[in-house]
């Protein structure tokens, strides 16, 4: 109608559109700290926790104009390359061995993989044969390099939380987004996670937590009671976002937004605003809110 009318006759945004353009302004927030690093983590294996990296780190890298990095940080071979449409020629190991020689944005990008979104990715080492373990000082050595020429940096973090890598990604995250799925056993290990890093010093990082449930199957006739699960999450952690059921994605294959059904785009949409929403905290606050 406002085409038609040549801009005489304006419709109002409807309900939907109104939150829609709410959530992309919280996504845009800008990165006080100039760097921001967020730990996608979960204790259980199986529940998508790839999966929300790379869909998290796409919708960031699709609304937002600064670079966004996802990096893969499981000790051992690490799944987020398989997620990606074109396959990575290099990894984090390549990255550590020639990190010396990296002194501008064009030397980085000869290691990292993007995709059509604009997220750009570190894939793990993916040679069977190597038996060097991906560590805490070659988390923090990657990193001293990324902060310099990304805003953000998500890192996939391998399931379990007492491998080393692990412990530099807690050390230093801003933020960390908790993946469970809604099952009682992946719940159980979400509540842990959570217990776990109140116990050890990790407090501010768990009570500022993201917690994704994640559908990652077809929900049953005999289920969790969702909202339960919801509620029992929200009073541990600073917000709960659901992400659908995909046929898409229960694939376990690569992981592109166009693909996705329209409730699961809105669903990494909520995620992504939720996660923009730390990105205006400074790292020295969130330090001496944990030193207090």
């Amino acid at each position: 109608m406002y085409r038609t009318s040549l801009g005489l006759i304006r419709v109002p945004p409807t309900g939907a559109e109104m939150r829609r353009l709410e959530q992309i302004g919280r996504v845009r927030t800008a990165v006080a700290a100039g760097h921001h690093r967020v730990a996608v983590m979960s204790l259980k294996g199986g529940v998508g926790k790839t999966t929300i990296t790379i869909g998290l780190g796409s919708m960031l890298a699709s609304l937002r104009g600064d670079r966004i990095i996802a990096l893969d940080a499981n000790p051992g071979r690490g799944t987020l390359a398989d997620k990606l449409t074109v396959r990575p020629r290099s990894s984090v190991r390549d990255l550590l061995a020639r990190s010396e020689d990296i002194w501008r944005y064009a030397d980085v990008r000869a290691f990292t993989t993007q995709t059509p979104t604009g997220l750009e990715v570190i894939a793990s080492d993916q040679d069977p044969a190597s038996s060097a373990a991906f560590t805490e000082a070659d988390y923090d050595a990657v990193c001293a390099v990324l902060e310099r020429y990304y805003s953000v940096c998500l890192t996939d973090c391998g399931t379990g939380l007492l491998h080393s890598a692990m412990t530099g990604a807690l050390r230093s995250a801003d933020q960390i987004v908790l993946v469970t799925t809604a099952s009682l056993d992946a719940a159980r290990s979400g509540s842990a996670a959570m217990d776990w890093l109140a116990a050890h010093g990790h407090h501010e990082l768990a009570r500022n937590a993201v917690v994704v449930l994640n559908a990652v199957r077809r929900p049953s006739r005999v289920s969790v009671d969702l909202d339960r699960l919801h509620d029992h999450f929200a009073a541990r952690s600073r917000a709960v976002v659901s992400i659908p059921y995909d046929r898409y994605l229960e694939q376990g294959g690569e992981v592109e937004l166009d693909q996705l059904a329209r409730e699961t785009g809105e669903g990494f949409l909520a995620l992504a605003a939720v996660v923009g929403d730390g990105f205006a905290q400074r790292r020295a606050d969130i330090e001496l809110t944990r030193q207090a």
